[in-house]
């Protein structure tokens, strides 16, 4: 099952309970890993050192509650009813407050983008409007959104050590002090170290076993839960009334609202709900939590404090095993240990998963990503970052030692991600759902306040172990920032320096300018307009080639692009220059195509092209309500772009038009047909919809044609003779310096930071993967 495209499967299977609840059940192992093995260390970090389990039990019934009602209220209520509604198509649609300038509408005719919503208020309006309209609206939003990110990155640091410690943590029952003392780092390290070494042969290889492994772990929680609770206290039920809560913090006062930090650790894993929403369906996620995960965690908890009640001895020693069964501990122990390996594995995954997404939308430096599947979308393994985050967990385990330090660290890295999530939802309520202000202001006030108390108490512990993600995402905000910012400023730059079609088009031997055989793909940022890095290559070496085709590689705001939308196709100057722009378009969690399959497949959507065109520009097409302002292909020159579909031209089409590319365009989506195919076609200026229909039938050929079939075969061939000869891939390399008069900040982040981080990560050739024979690289100096 690919569930990689598990947005885009049909009705049929979405209503189908059979496959909602084999992908509940599927769901387990890759979204609530990480949640499930929560009650292995809350009561542990909880009990650390800010309040102390009494005979009164007041403490115990008090966390209790807490726990219960922040399960019930954070995961259940915001993620399982309200976040998890945000479907991911909306995102960056009804706001323009992403800072990439290339955008199009045409992007918007994705049918992956489309969604139904109803119609905009006043108040979304207004507020669209002035986040559209505020460039520091936008700047502050963009850095509220990193830092989410570079949070769940720190998670990503932090879960896998105190996952794998607090399991194993459960042989100091089975050892004495000082063997179990000098055996916990290193086995936890040597856990860490083969779960990272592990990553390159791809989750899909044992993601068969990880759903029964949480599955089986939730049953055994939730059956010693219900063990504990009718053995040791069958009223501990009581304990989930919310006055318990107000009797603890009146009890513990400072102490109580301190150990906050330790009670937050039961929603650790939430926010991966959202996350792998493009894995599973709404259905499955809510269903899968709502009657197994949910249950089994209140049952887990329940039993422990059931428990600890009865024992007020084991002061020194609270924690998740000395509830278990001595008979059943050592079965648990191993158990506990591979769900904590699962739960850390789902949390590893979305790092990789959240980085590369941060890469496509250019907010990240290049990374090497590996596709470890050929079926299943987001199975991808990023190599350095492995190797970074194996280090580093082994550095924390080994320098922390203990659960307190870990949990207060990993703690306010979940309540910062949960804090920037609410902030977000509520934009989303506003501009996506069309919902009053004052109920965006509810959610933000309510769920807010609540995260705000939690991170207030995560905070306060800055000293004891919370510094880490902090000063982490300090890091990386820096890090990404910087790069989306130079990456921004070398985009304006070639925008303001691209040179113009008349300067191509009068290119030619008269110049001393030679045409040599084969294909030359200029690969450019911008969508329309010739980059000045090839008015350089021409300049310095006045030849090029034969086939000349701009391609920009460009990544939209949906997770995946259909193959039979991802490319855009047009001409540069007339026909017989033998110019194109091919921009190609990839979903932010696509798997780019290797270069052979995608050399291969722009020549058969160029040749698929020109077919179209030559059809279109001598009257084939029949063409209705056609008005006097439109425009053929031919003579718009580089105004019209069409979305060439994946079947030949030959039999079934699937074409659409856009014109005016840039600044703005449109494309409006269809689906395939068999044989005849209906296109929309609008004007920018006057907003003129034609109809267009294509009649390929072989009664339509006739013998006025001729001359047009003449020179399409003449075309087609020089694109086939261009193809054998070979292709050259032409990229700008280049270097930023920040121009004259520039702050220091800006000197320092452009001429130190960004160029470190250029020269240090991998160039766009190794990206693209551009064999060595076939590059050739112009220099360029941007000054911005």
């Amino acid at each position: 099952m690919d569930l990689g495209y598990g947005k885009c499967w049909g009705t049929s299977k979405k209503d189908s309970w059979k496959t909602t609840l084999l992908l509940a059940y599927q769901s387990l192992g890759v979204v609530y890993g990480d949640l499930s093995i929560s009650p292995l260390y809350v009561y542990k970090s909880t009990f650390a050192e800010d309040i102390h389990h009494s005979e009164t039990n007041e403490e115990i019934f008090g966390v209790l509650s807490f726990v219960f009602w922040t399960l019930t209220l954070v995961p259940l209520f915001k993620y399982v009813f309200i976040v998890l509604r945000a479907d991911d198509n909306g995102e960056g649609k009804h706001a323009k407050v992403g800072l990439l300038p290339n955008r199009q509408l045409a992007d918007e005719a994705l049918s992956t983008y489309k969604l139904e919503r109803p119609p905009e208020t006043k108040n979304s309006s207004k507020v669209k409007t002035v986040l559209e309209n505020h460039k520091s609206l936008h700047i502050a939003l963009l850095i509220l959104v990193l830092l989410g990110t570079c949070m769940v990155i720190g998670d990503g640091l932090l879960t896998p050590a105190i996952s794998v410690f607090s399991a194993v943590s459960g042989l100091e029952l089975s050892m004495s002090k000082d063997h179990h003392q000098y055996a916990m780092i290193p086995i936890t390290c040597f856990i860490l170290v083969c779960l990272f070494a592990l990553q390159h042969y791809g989750t899909h290889r044992v993601g068969f076993c990880f759903a029964p492994i949480v599955l089986t772990w939730l049953l055994c929680i939730s059956g010693l839960g219900l063990y504990n609770i009718f053995h040791w206290n069958r009223h501990v039920y009581q304990a989930l009334s919310p006055t318990y809560m107000i009797k603890f913090l009146k009890k513990t006062r400072k102490g109580g609202w301190m150990s906050l930090g330790g009670i937050l650790l039961c929603i650790t894993g939430s926010e991966a709900m959202f996350a792998d929403l493009g894995h599973f369906s709404y259905a499955a996620i809510q269903i899968a939590f709502t009657f197994l995960v949910y249950p089994a965690l209140i049952l887990a908890y329940m039993g422990q404090a059931a428990f600890l009640s009865k024992h007020h001895h084991t002061i020194h020693k609270i924690g998740f095993y000395v509830s278990v069964p001595e008979s059943v501990r050592l079965p648990v122990l191993v158990v506990a240990i591979l769900a904590s390996v699962v739960g850390s594995q789902a949390i590893i995954s979305g790092t990789f998963s959240i980085i590369n997404q941060s890469q496509s939308l250019g907010c990240f430096p290049r990374v090497k990503v590996v596709h470890t599947s050929e079926k299943i979308h987001g199975q991808i393994y990023i190599p350095e970052i492995n190797w970074m985050l194996m280090i580093l967990c082994i550095a924390v385990t080994i320098g922390f030692r203990d659960i307190k330090h870990m949990g207060n660290a990993s703690g306010l890295a979940v309540m910062a991600v949960m804090l920037v999530t609410t902030c977000l939802t509520s934009l989303v309520i506003i501009l996506c759902w069309h919902k009053p202000p004052l109920v965006a202001l509810c959610f933000l006030l309510f769920f807010g306040s609540i995260e705000l108390l939690y991170f207030s108490a995560s905070l306060i512990k800055f000293l004891e172990g919370a510094w880490l993600p902090i000063l982490l995402a300090l890091f990386l905000v820096t890090v990404m920032f910087v790069w989306h910012y130079a990456t921004i400023k070398k985009y304006e730059y070639d925008l303001h320096n691209k040179v113009s079609l008349e300067w191509l088009l009068a290119l030619g031997p008269s110049l001393g300018i030679a045409r040599v055989p084969g294909i030359g793909l200029v690969f450019t940022d911008l969508t329309s307009g010739i980059p000045a890095n090839f008015s350089r290559f021409v300049t310095n070496l006045p030849a090029f080639h034969r086939i000349l085709v701009f391609v920009c590689i460009k990544s939209v705001p949906v997770p995946f692009v259909p193959p039979a939308e991802r490319y855009l196709v047009g001409r540069v100057g007339p026909a017989t220059h033998r110019s194109y722009r091919c921009i190609v378009r990839y979903g932010y969690r696509d798997v780019h195509q290797d270069i052979d399959s995608f050399e291969s497949e722009l020549v058969s959507r160029l040749a698929d092209f020109i077919r179209y065109d030559w059809y279109k520009t001598h009257g084939i097409i029949d063409t209705c309500n056609e008005d006097d302002g439109s425009r053929s292909v031919a003579s718009s020159s580089d105004c019209r772009l069409a979305v060439i579909g994946t079947v030949a031209f030959s039999g079934t089409s699937a074409f659409e038009i856009e014109d005016s590319v840039e600044p703005a365009s449109v494309s409006v989506g269809f689906p395939t047909v068999n044989s005849v195919t209906d296109v929309i076609e609008m004007e920018s200026s006057g907003v003129v919809e034609r109809r267009v229909r294509f009649a390929l039938d072989n009664e339509c050929e006739t013998d006025g044609r001729s001359e047009m079939e003449v020179q399409l075969q003449e075309e087609l061939k020089d694109l086939y003779e261009a193809q054998q000869s070979g292709t050259a891939f032409i990229l700008g390399h280049s270097h930023v310096r920040a121009k004259q008069g520039s702050s220091l900040l800006k000197r320092v982040a452009i001429n130190l930071g960004y160029n470190f981080l250029r020269r240090n990560c991998r160039g766009a050739d190794v990206a693209l993967k551009v064999p060595p024979a076939s590059l050739l690289e112009v220099g360029m100096v941007y000054v911005v």
